[in-house]
């Protein structure tokens, strides 16, 4: 059963372009808006938190990346390798690549710290299991706590690792997928296939994520048993959503027909309409996360300030092209709308 907000619809976490006002939005419309937490500073992050705060009384999440362990003497070489083929690209956009950081935290104890502190309703965790320690610090706060999961396998960890609620990922999903092991291929099955399986192993309520679009799709998953679902692609083209020009030409644009599951952005697969980058790099791609996604940063952030929709990330899943302009709050009732 989902208690966490009036509506059993979750407005996914989209780091880059998720917004404070976006996630009000959606909680405000009676659905559980969710802070994106990944790629933030601990500043920013306590900063969009209280924003929040600041629109709207109602329930909402946060989100976190959890940290990658790397192995940098195993990395080293593949990401050298990478650099070589994209540096023409940056010469070309005329931007300098960067030296990365091979930490891999993504600054998540400072962030973790703000979460303690400023506790939202839910906490969602993507890219594997929380620490013991975390789970239990942010269940002594009251949040309760969600893991993305793309399989009955994750799904039994998260579960064992204390998980409250699961948000499981099907491969319509745009953008990153949320499989546990950055070198792990994954699979291809959506949440209409995979939900049996994990409702057998799980004990908790399943959120369902991956080419929710509208209300005949909400419908389906409750009736399979889902406790709600998770929509990001949905709410791109929203008011509230801070979807750069380059991005919305690339999303919008007619001639663009292709998806793809790539590494070519960021070193994990993630889902996003076919470009020039992507075609260009997705076959020499190397799953060395975060260190790809600092490396073409620059790359984006160039893209982005001219308009080119050839260099940037558009993530983007499979319904994309059922997006919908307008405030978040339409989309919302959209979804929960009785269908016909």
């Amino acid at each position: 059963m989902w208690s966490l907000s009036p509506l059993p619809v979750v407005g996914a976490p989209m780091a880059g372009v998720g917004t404070p006002e976006l996630t009000a939005a959606v909680s405000a419309a009676g659905g559980l808006g969710i802070v994106p937490g990944g790629y933030l500073t601990a500043a920013r992050c306590a900063a969009d938190l209280a924003r929040v705060r600041e629109l709207t009384d109602r329930p909402f999440g946060a989100n976190l990346f959890l940290p990658t362990p790397v192995d940098e003497a195993r990395g080293a070489a593949r990401l050298r390798s990478y650099a070589e083929a994209l540096a023409p690209i940056a010469a070309a956009a005329g931007v300098d690549l960067p030296e990365p950081r091979w930490d891999g935290t993504d600054d998540f104890d400072a962030k973790l710290g703000v979460l303690l502190d400023q506790p939202p309703a839910l906490v969602s965790f993507m890219f594997g299991v929380p620490p013991a320690d975390a789970v239990r610090r942010l269940h002594a706060v009251g949040s309760r706590i969600m893991v993305t999961v793309t399989d009955a396998a994750e799904a039994r960890a998260a579960v064992a690792a204390g998980a409250d609620v699961l948000c499981l990922q099907g491969a319509d999903a745009g953008g990153h997928r949320g499989t546990h092991r950055v070198e792990a291929e994954p699979n291809s099955a959506g949440w209409r296939e995979l939900l049996a399986s994990v409702l057998a192993v799980a004990p908790v309520p399943v959120v369902v994520a991956g080419g929710v679009m509208g209300s005949r799709d909400v419908a389906e998953a409750l009736a399979s048993g889902a406790a709600a679902v998770q929509c990001g692609t949905a709410f791109l083209l929203t008011d509230e959503c801070a979807m750069p020009a380059a991005y919305r030409a690339g999303f919008t644009a007619p001639e663009l027909t292709e998806l793809v599951v790539t590494r070519a952005f960021s070193g994990r697969p993630a889902r996003a309409i076919r470009n020039e980058f992507v075609a260009r790099l997705d076959p020499l791609a190397v799953p060395v996360y975060p260190m790809v996604n600092q490396l073409t940063r620059p790359v984006r952030a160039a893209g982005a300030a001219a308009g080119n929709r050839e260099l940037v990330s558009l993530w983007a899943g499979t319904g994309w092209r059922q997006a919908r302009t307008g405030p978040a709050a339409d989309v919302v009732a959209a979804l929960v709308r009785h269908p016909d």
